[in-house]
């Protein structure tokens, strides 16, 4: 018989408007919904990194805050500018760490947009804010519980004073905690550690890991000792949060957004003085919870 006259076969808009009409090329069936969409590929992988690029990141950055550390103490008596002191302690805390990242994106090949997901897109301006508020909704609640119920020791690494301010003094903070940390260590633990965390032992234990010792970088043992126990258990809580939108969004935009939130929020009640206040009217622990960062 020779071939039926008419289209081939697929689905059709319905000519009345009732969503689409299949035909097998021998009738038409009655209108329908739109066919069922096809089967959706599984999503690519999280990209990774080799473990020694994770590794070595830390050691960079753990070796350069001790030396900035060291180096800050030694200018502080000295009569040099503010913005002089803070540019040489940025520099030294996180030059090595840039260095480390351009070499493992070299190493890896591919730019640092497909290594250490370095790109942007206008969704983030939403998702940034929306991971600050929740990561830290939560370091709140941990380091509630954990200080209240546990009698974790709780001290934050912010002086919550606004003697001798100066504007000096204002723009090196904001430079170094809303501009500088925010960009540096987001590179750092959610774009070489934990991408190389999880070419080891997967996504499911690398972002608590990861979290973890994002909460252990701030660490200060000199000026604040056992104190920093609750502000590492808080600030783990929220590099877990930045290292879940990493690997959802796989890109950096919306953690480092998230990131500068937080560190602003915090310098904003700090430099203001609204912190002193609140920790003397409402409350030392919830209040210290709420602006704990850095």
């Amino acid at each position: 018989m020779p071939p039926p006259a008419g289209p081939p076969a697929g689905w059709y808009p319905d000519p009345g408007g009732y969503g689409m009409r299949y035909f097998d090329g021998f009738r038409w069936s009655p209108a329908a919904a739109y066919p069922a969409a096809p089967p959706v590929a599984d999503r690519e992988p999280f990209p990774t990194l080799p473990l020694s690029a994770a590794l070595g990141a830390l050691v960079v950055l753990a070796l350069s805050l001790v030396v900035q550390n060291v180096v800050a103490r030694q200018l502080s008596d000295t009569g040099l500018p503010t913005l002089v002191k803070a540019g040489v302690g940025l520099v030294l805390a996180y030059g090595p760490s840039l260095w480390w990242a351009r070499r493992v994106v070299r190493q890896a090949g591919g730019g640092a947009r497909q290594q250490l997901g370095w790109r942007f897109r206008w969704v983030d301006l939403g998702w940034g804010p929306l991971t600050w508020i929740g990561s830290h909704v939560a370091n709140v609640i941990v380091i509630l519980v954990a200080v209240e119920a546990l009698g974790v020791p709780f001290e934050s690494n912010v002086e919550s004073t606004t003697d001798d301010i100066t504007a000096a003094y204002v723009i090196a903070m904001l430079v170094s905690a809303v501009i500088a940390a925010p960009l540096v260590e987001e590179i750092v633990f959610r774009g070489v550690v934990l991408r190389g965390l999880v070419g080891k032992i997967g996504v499911v234990a690398a972002v608590p890991v990861q979290g973890v010792l994002f909460g252990m970088a701030h660490l200060d043992p000199i000026d604040r000792g056992w104190g920093n126990i609750g502000l590492i258990l808080g600030l783990s809580t929220v590099g877990c949060g930045l290292g879940l939108v990493t690997v959802l969004t796989r890109r950096l935009g919306a953690a480092i957004i998230a990131h500068a939130c937080l560190n602003g929020f915090v310098m904003t009640l700090v430099l203001t003085g609204v912190a002193d206040d609140l920790e003397r009217d409402v409350g030392s622990l919830a209040v210290r919870a709420l602006w704990m960062v850095l």
